[in-house]
């Protein structure tokens, strides 16, 4: 009887999966994910601690967690950042779908498709790219005991141990147990101690509220939430916390649940905005009772969304190549400044990599665990980039959200908030930001409150900034406060000698990344590629190798960079003729005719004797080989 690996490897075939893909045959659009986890919101909120739990276990051991929909669709992941941007290069992320369709055998499509826990090993992943890894998955029923989705381990092979399918079905045995509690919450009311146990287990402040105000029972992230006591709960009524209660009331009339709406509410010291979610009890008679309040952290929500969108850097300092002595000073001051609060503004023409500095400036600081937002000022719409970076209230303008919508500061509280192309601002927009600087508050649009902000603001322009200052384009009190801490990036042309390594870089990575074959560069075509003038830098030269790779020849270069593909040589020994190729060529060719004589060779060439052997130890030229050949 086969296993059920082997009937997977079967069902591979048939679907027509190649051993050798790397990426899921299926990745939803940005607004196809959007819609799809927007739909999956329960079942991400309650399965996320327990995934979070999960992963926690393990971490520093080079796992990751992933969660998917019952049709296989990643919905969330967490995990070490090792495995992770492994896994990000094969495009393991939201919205990949991880059936055996669309990627062949793993935990997660087969333990969909069989409808219990598995753990596929190495070789027993059909792909090819999947080896190094063992997949744990085990699939999650909701309480009619329909498949809702499945969770899954997922680490190096050599790293996993026996139990670890036993933790993951624990896992989603507690994930079960939850969306049954979500699911019968009426019912388990009537258990007081069930109720109390189930809802203390929730990392939420959860409390419940009669229609006077009085606040009936409450779990212990109440405390923490607002800040105050047990005793001093007992005794404040619940308007005094929530002014617009009894609009609440008024509201949630028609049995209707209030769910994750940005609400304010005062906390022992302050006003604070908070997630809150509310859900009505009706009595025997179907009348509202009591209601249910969820206040969650908008902070912590937030960062659970900058996990499931991606908002983290992914570059770090060690990624960044070079050895030329001006770039290492560069990079030895970014790393020097990583920590500090102040205002960045990186400098530098377009394809130098600003974006990539910010991301391992983050990734060097105390944020690094953080959201890194990035925004370019050049590519979004004048009349939208307030919107976009300072959030709006309900109904501040046609066709605002209901809820309204916080800004990229506010997505980015705690953070780092990356400003591409800060010269395009518009100069309205470029008082805003001050004023953000200055004060540490953003204000959304047809909002009078100001919310507090911590983000650590990094600035990148390919413009003179103090040029555009001079032009009226922007403003001079900016600048300077931009202008902080300053890193000029320099052009690839200026540290030429960085090209060699960069090119091995971008080879090893991209072939990767394509499944294909590295492509060795002749000499003569690496000298020829140093002394090239790269107007679009390391991004120019990133796009050369990938076309190398892609077609596994040289492109005949006419005039570069224009890449005569109808004329392409195929790869061999290749002399591109560069001055230096030439001149070792002649003066060997010399050597040989005077059977090595130095003085000779060098009153033929017209150079001195001290000359000619600068030139021979230059061009590494085997004087003894010379002499032992027999001129014509």
């Amino acid at each position: 009887m086969k296993s059920y690996v082997e009937n997977s490897h079967d069902r591979c075939k048939l679907f027509g999966i190649e051993k050798t893909q790397v990426v899921s045959k299926r990745i939803l659009s940005p607004e196809d994910l959007h819609k799809r986890l927007m739909s999956q919101e329960n079942f991400i909120q309650i399965a996320e601690p327990f995934m979070n739990h999960l992963y926690n276990f393990v971490k520093g051991s080079n796992f990751f967690a992933i969660l998917t929909d019952k049709d296989g669709c990643i919905l969330s992941l967490i995990g070490d950042e090792e495995i992770l941007e492994t896994a990000f290069s094969f495009e393991m992320v939201p919205g990949a779908f991880m059936d055996e369709k669309s990627i062949g055998t793993n935990a997660m499509g087969t333990a969909l498709y069989e409808d219990k826990p598995v753990q596929i090993s190495a070789g027993e992943h059909y792909i090819k790219a999947y080896h190094r890894w063992t997949c744990s998955g085990a699939p999650i029923h909701d309480v009619d005991g329909s498949i809702i989705g499945c969770l899954d381990l997922t680490g190096f092979s050599e790293g996993v141990h026996s139990h670890t399918l036993g933790m993951v079905v624990a896992a989603s045995h507690a994930i079960e147990k939850m969306l049954e509690g979500h699911a019968y919450n009426n019912q388990l009311n009537a258990s007081k101690i069930y109720t109390e146990t189930i809802i203390n287990s929730i990392p939420s402040a959860i409390l419940t509220v009669d229609l006077e105000g009085r606040i009936i029972s409450f779990n212990p992230y109440v405390m923490k939430a607002l800040g105050f006591n047990q005793e001093e709960l007992k005794s404040i009524n619940f308007n005094d916390i929530m002014p617009n209660y009894k609009d609440i009331i008024i509201n949630i009339s028609h049995k209707k649940s209030i769910v994750d709406e940005e609400m304010h509410m005062r906390s022992k010291l302050n006003k604070v905005l908070y997630n809150v979610s509310i859900y009505p009890i009706l009595d025997a008679d179907e009348q509202i009772d009591q209601m249910i309040f969820v206040i969650k952290d908008i902070k912590k929500m937030r960062k659970l969304a900058n996990r499931i969108m991606g908002r983290r850097a992914i570059y770090t300092f060690d990624k960044i190549i070079g050895v030329n002595e001006s770039f290492l000073n560069v990079v030895a001051f970014a790393k020097k400044v990583a920590d500090s609060k102040s205002t960045v503004l990186i400098m530098g023409e377009s394809g130098t990599g600003k974006e990539i500095f910010a991301q391992a400036i983050q990734n060097y600081s105390i944020r690094s665990n953080e959201a890194f937002v990035a925004i370019n000022c050049g590519a979004i719409p004048k009349n939208l980039i307030e919107s976009e970076l300072f959030g709006y209230e309900e109904g501040a303008f046609t066709g605002a959200k209901r809820s309204g919508q916080p800004g990229k500061f506010e997505i980015a509280d705690g953070g780092t908030i990356f400003l591409d192309e800060i010269g395009e601002m518009p100069i309205d927009m470029q008082t805003r930001l001050l004023r953000v600087i200055e004060e540490s508050t953003v204000s959304r649009i047809g909002s009078t409150n100001e919310i507090p902000v911590d983000v650590r603001i990094i600035a990148a322009t390919n413009k003179d900034l103090i040029e555009e200052v001079k032009k009226g384009n922007f403003r001079k009190d900016l600048f300077y406060r931009l202008n902080v801490l300053p890193i000029k990036l320099p052009s690839l042309r200026e540290r030429r000698e960085d090209v060699p390594d960069l090119v091995e870089y971008f080879m090893s990575r991209i072939s990767k990344k394509l499944n294909k074959n590295p492509v060795e560069l002749p000499d003569d075509y690496m000298n020829y590629l140093m002394h090239y003038n790269w107007p679009g830098n390391i991004r120019e030269l990133e796009n050369l190798v990938e076309l190398i790779i892609n077609t596994e020849s040289i492109p005949a270069y006419d005039e570069m960079p224009e890449i005569k593909l109808n004329h392409k040589t195929k790869l061999e020994p290749v002399d591109l003729f560069s001055l230096d190729s030439i001149e070792k060529k002649h003066i060997t060719q010399i050597l040989k005719h005077f059977s090595g004589n130095i003085t000779l060779a060098a009153k033929v060439l017209n150079i001195g004797r001290n000359t000619l052997y600068r030139k021979i130890e230059k061009h590494c030229i085997d004087i003894e080989q010379c002499s032992n050949m027999e001129h014509n």
